[in-house]
């Protein structure tokens, strides 16, 4: 919208790049283009303001396929007026010289001609593609069709419009029929999603008997090792019992042998020393066979007395004293 101030009864008006501004002052076309300004009188000024600039109409319709489903098609056109001069004969650009507002709707003029003329051409289209093909390929089908209707229409060029690009972002079925047709597919990633379960279930159940099963030789491993270590500690016990016996038979042996040398020893030196004594005492009796028997009872009570205990007193009474002495001339007289 072109900005518009009032100066002591003249109004000035400042126009935007993008917008082309047609001032015709009593006829006559006195400023045209893009981005003026100039001072002008509102009752002999006819304003208009066209914009140059591209331009997006959104635009969503209808239209049924070959075998009568009900498509939603969502399109864009963008578009611009590439000759101003022929937009503002052609539709009313015309703005008001106090507000610079538009007296009309020209861009909804412009938006009805290219949608209806795009829905023509997708309607056309679509009449004749089955709804599974539509989804399918009828995106780029109802685009191509589209830009080259627009292309060909012969009141867009002489309306001075030019279109700059065509899109078509969706066409979508009632959502009955969506659900109906998503309802296969949805069955099979489950059925995908299930197999992965499936699988990953039966990889988990594989890898579980893959640990139990090690975890089995493991124990039975250990036990068999276990085994031989108990093997192996009986046999070293056994052969340290047989090694202490066969060192308990050495020992035994030498004690023995020792025992045996000595009691041979000592049997010699008991004989040794029996004979010797044997010897002693026969010549000890052959010394005392001569010898005269007062002799013999004095050496026996000499040898009592040495072998008596200490006596430090005796005392002898008369009558003991009376008959040792009776026994003593007794045997001098014999």
């Amino acid at each position: 919208m072109a900005d518009i101030t009032r100066r002591f009864g003249w109004r000035h008006l400042r126009g935007a790049p993008t917008a082309h501004i047609r001032y015709h002052r009593k006829g006559r076309l006195t400023h045209d283009g893009p981005g003026i300004s100039f001072w002008f009188r509102a009752l002999s000024a006819a304003l208009s303001e066209v914009p140059v600039d591209d331009r997006e109409l959104a635009m969503t319709f209808h239209a049924r396929t070959a075998d009568f489903q009900d498509v939603a098609v969502q399109a864009t056109v963008t578009y611009r007026i590439s000759d101003p001069a022929v937009a503002a004969a052609r539709l009313d650009f015309s703005i008001d010289p106090d507000t610079g507002a538009w007296r009309g709707t020209p861009l909804e003029q412009l938006g009805t001609l290219l949608t209806e003329t795009a829905q023509q051409h997708a309607l056309d289209v679509l009449a004749r593609t089955p709804l599974s093909e539509a989804l399918v390929d009828g995106v780029s089908a109802v685009r191509e069709r589209v830009a080259e209707g627009l292309a060909a229409e012969p009141r867009l060029p002489a309306t001075g419009i030019e279109i700059v690009a065509v899109r078509v972002v969706a066409l979508r079925p009632e959502p009955e029929v969506e659900r109906a047709l998503r309802t296969p597919a949805r069955e099979l990633i489950q059925q995908e999603a299930d197999r992965a379960t499936y699988e990953r279930r039966a990889v988990a159940v594989e890898r579980e008997r893959a640990i139990a099963e090690n975890e089995l030789a493991s124990q039975i491993e250990l036990a068999r090792r276990e085994e031989q270590l108990v093997e192996q500690r009986g046999t070293n016990e056994r052969r340290k019992a047989e090694e202490r016996a066969a060192a308990d038979a050495v020992r035994a042996e030498a004690e023995a042998a020792r025992t045996v040398r000595l009691a041979k020893a000592e049997a010699e030196s008991a004989r040794t020393v029996g004979e010797a004594k044997a010897e002693a005492q026969a010549a000890w009796l052959r010394v005392h066979s001569d010898v005269d028997v007062a002799v013999l009872r004095a050496l026996t009570g000499t040898r009592l007395a040495e072998n008596l205990p200490r006596v430090d007193s005796v005392t002898i009474s008369p009558d003991v004293l009376t008959g040792l002495l009776a026994k003593l001339g007794d045997g001098e007289r014999a």
